[in-house]
C-alpha cells in the first residue's frame, strides 16, 4: 500500500478503503456487478483522464476480490456496499507491454481451453454453463511497442468480442478515446461507463485526503511547518486538491517535488500549486531555478523510453541528441531536479546469447538464463511522457534522432554486442520516426532482436512497404514467438527461411555472423503434396537434371532424395510395386526405392515447385490418390530426370553405422548423436512435417504443406565410446518413404 492514499475520508462513519481512500460511489458500482445484482451491467467499462487513479483503484477493488488479500482488509470496517462477495478470484490477464492476441491466450490458458483458433475462445467462453468474470486493467499499456497502437487492437481483438459473450462479466480498465467504442458494441443495459472524471463519480473529497495524507510526517513527509501542522497541513491539502482539477497524478507529482525539494516553497503562493501534470514540471524547475525547457529535456528520452525503462548509460546520449547540443553537464547538475519525476527499476537482463536446450516436442525451448540486475530509469506515469512529448517541436524528428543515437551506440555494428535495450527496441523507434523499413535489411538484428517486439513493430508497417528480408521475417515470426527460442536457434529458422524465399545471401550472413547453427540449409523446393521422403543413391549412370538439356556421365553412384508425391506431378514417374524378388538389388545389400506401401491419401497441397521444364508447377494438384516417384539430388537444386528402380536406399547397417540419429513429431525433428545420446540439432515446423529424412553423411530432408528443405547438419560428430552408449527412449526415425511406414 501506498502511504499517500492511506487515512482518507470516511464516509457515514464506515472507514475508507485502505488502498484506494475514497471512491465510495464506484467501489460500490463495482460490487454490484461483481455480485451480479439485479439491475447491475453485466460489462463495466471504467475510464478517465490520464492519471485520475484508474489503475490504483482497479487495484483496490481486485484486493477485495481475491481470498489472501480479503484477511488483509479490515472489511468490517468498509461500507458493506462497497464489499464484493467471497467468491473465486476473477481472471486478470495483465495486458501491460503484451499483444492483444497473448492477453487473449492468457485467458484461454486460465480457463483451460483447448482453443486451436482466437475465435474459439470466445466460442468455449460462450458454451460454459456458468458466467466467468473477467478484468482486464491498463489497457492503455498494452503492446509491446507504443507506437503500434495495441490498445485500440485489443479493444476490437478482445475486449469487444469478449463483452459480446453472454456468459462473460468483463471490467475493463480503458482510455477515454476507447471508452465509448467498446460500450458502442452493447446495448445499454449491458454495458455502464464509469468515467471517474465525471461530476457523478468524481471524488474531491478524497483527493483532499489523498494530499494530506501524503504530506503528514507519518506517512513519511519532511517535518515541516505545513507538514507538522494539522491545521496548515489540511489547508495546503485543500488548496493542492483544488488545482488539481480531480487529478490524482497532479497532485502527487505536487507533493513529492516539495517533499524531495522543500527549499522554496511556500504555501501561501498560489503560483506554486500546479493545476496539471505540465505545470507540475514547469512549477517544479522554476522554483529550482531551473529552466523548465532544460527539465524536460532531461526527461525527454524517458518520454520515448520502451519496454521496462531505459539502461541509466544511455539517458546522456540521448538527451544529446534530442537537445541538439552536450547535456552532460545539465545531468550531472540536475539529477536531483530530475528525481521527483522519475523511476528506478531493477530488471534482471537476458543472457540471449547463451546456449539453450533445443525446442521440445512442443515446440518451447528452454528460456534465455536471466543476467545480472541492471538499473533502468523510467517516468513516474504514462502521462507524464505524454506531456513531454507533446511540448516537443517535433516528435517524429526527435525519434530520429533518438534512433541514431542508439544506432551509433551499437558496437562494430554487431547485435551480438549490442546493449539489450537497444537491440530489441530500437524497431520501436524507428517505427514512429517512419525509418523501420530501412532498418529491416540486417539478418543479424532479426536474429538478436526479441522477436515479440519486433514482430509487433513491423506488423505495423503497411505490407508493401517492406522488403523482401522483412516479409520473410513476418511469415516466420509466428514460429520464432511461439518456440521462444534463443538467438541461436531464431537465425537457424531464418537461415532457411531465407533459402526458401530465394535470398541466399541473406542466409550465407547468419553465418558469417559467429552464430553456431545447427545446419546450412542446401536448398528448399516449394513442392506440393509430398507424402514422404527418402535419401539413397542414384546407380544409373547416365541421368539428367531438369534444369539442363544435356546429360552427365556419373562418376560414381549420385546421393538423391526420392519424393513420393501425387501422381501427374511434372518430372515424376510412376513405380508399380515390385514382384517377388526385385525389391533389393543383388550384392548391394540396399532396396531399392519404389511406391509401395505409401499410404493414399497422406500428401496435403503446397506451393509451386520447379517443374521439369523449369517452370513453375503452381497448378499441380494432388492425384486422383496414386502415386509417383520425382528425384531431386541431394545436396543441390534441380530435380533429376531418372529412373527411380535405379536409387538404393541405405542399409539398416549403415544407419546404424552413421554418426545421427533421428527422431520426429508431428511438427518438429531432433537429430541426435548417436555416440553420446545428446540432441546436436532440434527443428520447429509451422507446418504439419509430412515425411523426413537423414542421409548417413548427415543430410536431412524434410517435407511439409509448404514444400521440401535439405539442411546439412553442421555438427561434428562425436567420437563413439569404449563402451556403447545405451539409448534412453530416443528413437530413430526411419526414412518416411512410404514402404514401412513412419517408424518415428
Amino acid at each position: 500500500m501506498s502511504a499517500s492514499e492511506e487515512g482518507n475520508a470516511r464516509t457515514a462513519g464506515y472507514a475508507p478503503h485502505p488502498h484506494i481512500g475514497g471512491r465510495t460511489a464506484v467501489l460500490r458500482a463495482l460490487a454490484a456487478w461483481r455480485m451480479r445484482w439485479p439491475g447491475a451491467p453485466r460489462v463495466i467499462v471504467l475510464t478517465g483522464n490520464p492519471g485520475s487513479g484508474r489503475s490504483r483503484l482497479v487495484t483496490g477493488f481486485l484486493m477485495m476480490c481475491d481470498p489472501g488479500y480479503r484477511k488483509q482488509l479490515p472489511l468490517d470496517e468498509l461500507d458493506p456496499a462497497t464489499v464484493p462477495p467471497d467468491l473465486p478470484p476473477p481472471a486478470v490477464p495483465s495486458p501491460a507491454g503484451r499483444t492483444a492476441a497473448q492477453v487473449l491466450w492468457l485467458l484461454a490458458d486460465h480457463f483451460g481451453l483447448r482453443a486451436g483458433r482466437t475465435e474459439d475462445v470466445f466460442t468455449e467462453l460462450a458454451a460454459r454453463e456458468e458466467p466467468v468474470t473477467i478484468v482486464v486493467p491498463d489497457v492503455d499499456r498494452a503492446g509491446p511497442v507504443r507506437a503500434a497502437q495495441e490498445p485500440a487492437r485489443l479493444i476490437r481483438e478482445v475486449l469487444a468480442p469478449l463483452a459480446a459473450v453472454e456468459t462473460v462479466q468483463l471490467l475493463a480498465d480503458v482510455p477515454r478515446e476507447l471508452a465509448a467504442e467498446l460500450a458502442a458494441t452493447l446495448p445499454s443495459g449491458q454495458v455502464q461507463v464509469i468515467d471517474l472524471d465525471a461530476p457523478e463519480w468524481a471524488d474531491p473529497a478524497g483527493l483532499v485526503l489523498h494530499a494530506e495524507t501524503a504530506l503528514d510526517p507519518d506517512t513519511g513527509a519532511p517535518e515541516l511547518p505545513y507538514t507538522t501542522d494539522p491545521s496548515a497541513r489540511r489547508a495546503l491539502a485543500e488548496a493542492l486538491a483544488g488545482r488539481a482539477a480531480g487529478s490524482r497524478l497532479t497532485v502527487q507529482l505536487a507533493v513529492q517535488s516539495l517533499i524531495m525539494q522543500p527549499e522554496g516553497f511556500d504555501p501561501a503562493d498560489p503560483a506554486l500549486l500546479p493545476g496539471s501534470v505540465g505545470e507540475a514540471l514547469d512549477v517544479h524547475a522554476r522554483r529550482l531555478g531551473a529552466d523548465p525547457r532544460t527539465l524536460r529535456l532531461m526527461l525527454a528520452p524517458l518520454a520515448f523510453a520502451e519496454g521496462e525503462g531505459l539502461p541509466v548509460q544511455l539517458l546522456g546520449p540521448l538527451a544529446n541528441a534530442v537537445a541538439g547540443r552536450d547535456m552532460s553537464q545539465d545531468i550531472a547538475d540536475g539529477m536531483l531536479l530530475a528525481a521527483p519525476f522519475i523511476q528506478p527499476v531493477e530488471a534482471g537482463t537476458v543472457d540471449d546469447t547463451a546456449d539453450a536446450a533445443p525446442a521440445d516436442g512442443e515446440g518451447a525451448a528452454d528460456a534465455p538464463g536471466a543476467g545480472p540486475a541492471r538499473t533502468l530509469l523510467r517516468l513516474m506515469h504514462p502521462a507524464l511522457a505524454e506531456e513531454i512529448r507533446a511540448g516537443l517541436p517535433d516528435v517524429r524528428d526527435a525519434q530520429t534522432k533518438i534512433a541514431m543515437a542508439l544506432l551509433e551506440a551499437v558496437p562494430q555494428q554487431d547485435w551480438a554486442q549490442a546493449d539489450p535495450y537497444i537491440r530489441d527496441h530500437l524497431a520501436a523507434h524507428t517505427l514512429e520516426a517512419g525509418l523501420l523499413p530501412q532498418l529491416l535489411t540486417d539478418p543479424g538484428l532479426f536474429a538478436h532482436a526479441d522477436p515479440v517486439v519486433l514482430r509487433a513493430a513491423v506488423e505495423a508497417v503497411p505490407l508493401e512497404a517492406l522488403g523482401a528480408p522483412a516479409r520473410t521475417y513476418l511469415r516466420t515470426a509466428p514460429l520464432l514467438t511461439r518456440s521462444q527460442a534463443p538467438a541461436e536457434m531464431r537465425a537457424a529458422f531464418l537461415e532457411t527461411a531465407f533459402v526458401e524465399d530465394g535470398l541466399t545471401p541473406y542466409a550465407e550472413a547468419l553465418h558469417a555472423r559467429g552464430f553456431r547453427l545447427p545446419w546450412r540449409t542446401l536448398w528448399s523446393a516449394p513442392l506440393p503434396g509430398v507424402q514422404a521422403v527418402t535419401t539413397g543413391a542414384l546407380l544409373q549412370g547416365n541421368t539428367e537434371s531438369t534444369q539442363s538439356t544435356e546429360g552427365t556421365e556419373a562418376a560414381g553412384p549420385r546421393a538423391v532424395v526420392a519424393l513420393v508425391v501425387p501422381e501427374g506431378t511434372p518430372g515424376s514417374r510412376t513405380v508399380s510395386p515390385p514382384t517377388e524378388g526385385t525389391g533389393t538389388e543383388a550384392g548391394t545389400g540396399t532396396e531399392a526405392v519404389t511406391a509401395e506401401g505409401a499410404t493414399e491419401g497422406t500428401g496435403t497441397g503446397a506451393t509451386a515447385a520447379a517443374g521439369p521444364d523449369g517452370a513453375g508447377a503452381a497448378d499441380v494438384a494432388a492425384g486422383p490418390g496414386g502415386r509417383a516417384i520425382l528425384l531431386h539430388d541431394l545436396r543441390s537444386p534441380e530435380f533429376l530426370d531418372a529412373d527411380p528402380a535405379q536409387v538404393l536406399r541405405p542399409s539398416d547397417d549403415e544407419r546404424a553405422a552413421a554418426p545421427f540419429g533421428l527422431s520426429r513429431g508431428a511438427d518438429y525433428l531432433r537429430v541426435w548423436a548417436r555416440a553420446t545420446q545428446e540432441v546436436v540439432a532440434a527443428l520447429v515446423s509451422d507446418a504439419p512435417i509430412t515425411g523426413a529424412d537423414l542421409s548417413p553423411d548427415g543430410v536431412l530432408v524434410v517435407a511439409t504443406e509448404r514444400g521440401v528443405t535439405a539442411r546439412q547438419i553442421l555438427a561434428a560428430a562425436p567420437a563413439a565410446p569404449t563402451v556403447p552408449a545405451q539409448r534412453a527412449g530416443t528413437t530413430d526415425a526411419d526414412a518416411s518413404h512410404g514402404l514401412e511406414g513412419d517408424h518415428s
